[in-house]
């Protein structure tokens, strides 16, 4: 597959925004999600480390340290390149879509447009902080079992690998302020633009 057949899609926001419920529409609509979140749960299991927000924190420090900031980027581009599509999947359009999940710094973004180019979109979901906060303590994963504190201290984390920068760069904004119905409905409307 060359990088011409492929439109990728990238989904950009602050902890607990929407990005994955984001990329479920997706996943309903039978679009093939990358989770770069999965890349790091997955170094989490080779180490036999328990899935929590430190370690899942430390483990992607350790990668971005080591590998640089877009390490966890580098590790989804094959992944993404290793998808098959059939023609249902490209649906209309002679391109078919893959989504990404879970940017999370600037250096990513530059790897993705670099690897993809102009068939890489990337989507910016917003929501305030109270209501991100409330929303991890209802999502029920192991790396979300976290006070006040600690999510503001996951968010400064995030931000220190670029996120605000990413942020900027997002060529689509969804505001995700209401309900999880409005949010699927904005996201299908962006998905059905790609086709």
């Amino acid at each position: 597959m060359t990088a011409r057949e492929v439109q990728v899609l990238a989904f950009v926001g602050a902890p607990a925004a929407g990005k994955t419920e984001a990329a479920s529409v997706a996943k309903e609509l039978g679009i093939p999600v990358v989770t770069m979140g999965d890349v790091v749960r997955e170094e989490l299991r080779r180490r036999n480390l328990p899935l929590s927000d430190a370690n899942a924190g430390s483990i992607a420090n350790e990668l971005r340290e080591r590998e640089g900031m877009d390490a966890i980027a580098k590790r989804c581009i094959p992944l993404i390149k290793g998808i098959t599509l059939t023609d249902t999947e490209r649906g209309k359009s002679a391109k078919a879509v893959i989504v990404i999940d879970g940017i999370r710094g600037v250096a990513e973004v530059e790897t993705f447009k670099k690897a993809f180019g102009t068939d890489f979109v990337l989507v910016r979901i917003e929501a305030p902080l109270d209501l991100r906060y409330e929303r991890i303590k209802t999502r029920g994963r192991g790396d979300d079992s976290l006070n006040t504190e600690e999510f503001k201290e996951r968010e400064e984390r995030e931000n220190r690998w670029g996120m605000g920068e990413a942020m900027e760069k997002a060529d689509k904004i969804v505001k995700n302020e209401g309900s999880l119905k409005g949010l699927k409905e904005q996201i299908k409307r962006i998905l059905d633009c790609q086709n």
